[in-house]
């Protein structure tokens, strides 16, 4: 079980997107889950993604600015992801 970090709710790992600082302060989604780094997890959920766009979320919780860019590509795979979701259930 993993904290989201936009909702604060608990829940299992593969429900979650893994997002990692590495040590240069480079801010990267981690579909692994394994890449080196501090790491915050959000749910897979375009509308929670958006929020954490609309709030810049993860550039309190890293401590860095973000483009937009960043956020965009978060939405884009939560979309991709959530799909793949509802096509092939949780596992």
């Amino acid at each position: 079980m993993r904290k989201d970090v936009v909702t604060g709710q608990m829940m299992p790992k593969r429900q979650l997107i893994r997002i990692v600082r590495n040590k240069e302060n480079e801010v990267s989604l981690d579909p692994t889950g394994k890449k080196p780094g501090r790491g915050a997890y959000v749910a897979i959920d375009v509308k929670i993604a958006e929020k954490a766009k609309a709030e810049h979320t993860f550039d309190s919780v890293f401590g860095v600015k973000l483009d937009d860019s960043f956020y965009d590509e978060l939405i884009k795979y939560a979309d991709h992801e959530q799909a793949r979701q509802k096509l092939f259930g949780h596992e």
